[in-house]
């Protein structure tokens, strides 16, 4: 017989505003500005108010119908502002949620630590593999609580089988650990050109990239162009990559081979519509990651770990261990991981403490995504240097 349990963490239902307000009190309330509210900066600042313990002040945005999205979405009016600058010189600012493309994380988490906030930064942290050292000091010189957005990191079913199986070594050694996660309606929509918005600030989006004529397709779909943001290797081996890692205790590949490339959507995209990629951990196990925006049903998306003694699968909703010898344990959570993460960020900037997801695994969970980005695009086998400072040609 299989044993199951349910795990219902405290995340898994949201308390009420008034509910925390009674717990904690009005002191316990953050300040927060929501830069760059698209759908992703929405849903995170949807989590932050349903703590009650944050109040949204303002919201920075470089599109006047985004913000305004923002204010009807979230049932709050906070002041609208086009630059960021704004939103960062305002004392009643405590923190930032930054949800912008990922060429503007740098730019932006640097401003907001030089004006003295706390940072929540959606993933992945870093665009460019040189970025990570710069953010890791300057969140240390700041002082500041800074969160990144790799939510399994509070999940407390993903803590727990962390403790119970992997430091405990019930799976023996782990060989392979498969990821998959697939079909993205959002990713495959049609774009149809349009005339630059009044309301919309194009210099403001291209930021530190490089200047190209406005085309709205690059704004709309920004993940579409390695410009702004690393596509599937990025949006999703982030987060799946990110779990292999921690379970196994090692914080970047050896080497990386990927393939894929735009198997149906010639809609002027870059980056691929589909990609498979194999990384190798010098604890001796290899990592294999398979996406596609296509509709390729995913039974569960999900970090499957296939070790000598058994094997362990996880997902957001929980997770399936099978030991070699004896019954499965089938354990499911209801937990929010939103909810979960920004908590943990609202206690770790009461406490004084790193949150669960502080800007070195951030970082780190970021070296996949450069090697297989670097594999991707230049068609080899790519690894890191000794340091890890610096990716070449595994010859």
């Amino acid at each position: 017989m299989k044993r199951r349990e349910f795990l219902a963490a405290t995340g898994g239902v949201a308390l009420s505003a008034l509910s925390y307000r009674r717990v904690l009190g009005a002191n316990d309330r953050l300040g927060v500005a929501l830069i760059g509210s698209g759908r992703r900066g929405r849903d995170v600042m949807k989590a932050f108010l349903a703590t009650g313990r944050a109040d949204l002040r303002c919201v920075a945005d470089i599109y006047d119908v985004q913000r305004q999205r923002a204010r009807d979405m979230l049932g709050v009016k906070p002041l609208e502002m086009i630059a960021y600058e704004e939103a960062l010189a305002r004392k009643d600012v405590d923190a930032v949620l930054i949800s912008v493309p990922d060429h503007l994380h740098l730019p932006l988490t640097l401003a907001t630590l030089e004006a003295g906030k706390h940072v929540y930064m959606e993933k992945p942290t870093t665009h460019a593999l040189d970025e990570g050292a710069r953010l890791i000091a300057a969140v240390r010189k700041s002082g500041k609580v800074c969160q990144t957005g790799t939510q399994q990191r509070s999940g407390a079913h993903y803590k727990r089988v962390k403790a119970e199986y992997f430091d405990a070594g019930k799976l023996g050694k782990v060989i392979f650990v498969r990821a998959a996660w697939s079909d993205f309606p959002w990713q495959r929509r049609k774009i149809a050109p349009q005339p630059q918005p009044a309301g919309f600030e194009w210099d403001r989006f291209i930021g530190p990239a490089k200047k190209v004529p406005y085309d709205w397709i690059r704004y709309d779909s920004w993940r579409y162009f390695p410009d702004y943001g690393g596509g599937l290797l990025a949006d999703i081996l982030t987060h799946w990559a990110d779990v292999a890692q921690w379970m196994l205790n090692e914080t970047r590949p050896t080497n990386a081979v990927a393939t894929g490339g735009i198997y149906q959507l010639h809609d002027g995209r870059e980056n691929p519509d589909t990609v498979s990629a194999i990384l190798q951990y010098g604890g001796g196990w290899n990592l294999h990651f398979e996406s596609t925006v296509l509709t390729v049903a995913t039974d569960r998306p999900s970090v499957f770990f296939q070790g000598t003694e058994g094997s362990l699968d996880i997902a957001r909703d929980g997770y399936v261990y099978r030991p070699n010898k004896g019954q499965p344990v089938e354990v499911k959570s209801v937990e929010n991981l939103e909810i979960a993460h920004v908590t943990d960020f609202l206690d770790a900037v009461k406490e004084g403490r790193k949150p669960s997801a502080d800007i070195e695994i951030g970082v780190q969970a970021c070296n996949p995504i450069h090697l297989a980005k670097a594999a991707y695009w230049r068609r080899k086998r790519m690894r890191f240097d000794a340091a890890g400072a610096r990716i070449e040609e595994d010859v």
